[in-house]
């Protein structure tokens, strides 16, 4: 943006030239690699399961070789077009109807903080004691009473 005068780039294509650029030829290619895989893998699998003895093996051989190439190749040519070759030349055009924001004269001076609110936050409370607080009794307490009870009882 700094090197633009403070305005987003934008681009457009070079006018007059209609050539593909070499990442848009190398997707288009790993495109049609993955198509052709597409038909001719499933072809050679039918030619594989008819074609009998060595010849059954040839067609297996070139089922597999072309799945291998074409599902493997294509897309890491589509990849390698994407990351390492060179898209399509543009310039950058300024937009004529860009014009700079009026910045207003400092009227007065202008504080950095809202005014005070009307209603002020309540003052710091302590935490309640809670040592103080009577625990109930526990169930357990009053059955173990029984128990002791009960024995005495007994003997």
């Amino acid at each position: 943006m700094l090197a633009h005068g403070g305005m987003l780039p934008h681009y457009q294509p070079v006018p007059g030239e209609k050539e593909i650029s070499p990442r848009r030829k190398g997707v288009k290619q790993g495109a049609l690699l993955m198509l052709i895989g597409a038909v001719l893998v499933p072809i050679l699998a039918v030619f594989t399961s008819f074609a009998p003895g060595r010849l059954g093996i040839m067609f297996e051989f070139f089922t597999i070789l072309s799945g291998l190439f074409c599902f493997t190749g294509g897309p890491l040519r589509m990849l390698y077009a994407a990351i390492f070759e060179e898209g399509a030349r543009t310039q950058f055009v300024t937009p004529s109807s860009y014009a700079p924001p009026v910045i207003p004269a400092p009227a007065a001076r202008v504080s950095a903080l809202p005014p005070a609110s009307v209603n002020p936050a309540r003052p710091w409370q302590p935490r309640p004691q809670t040592a103080e607080i009577l625990q109930p009794p526990s169930v357990t307490d009053h059955t173990t009473r029984l128990l002791d009870k009960s024995d005495s009882n007994t003997d």
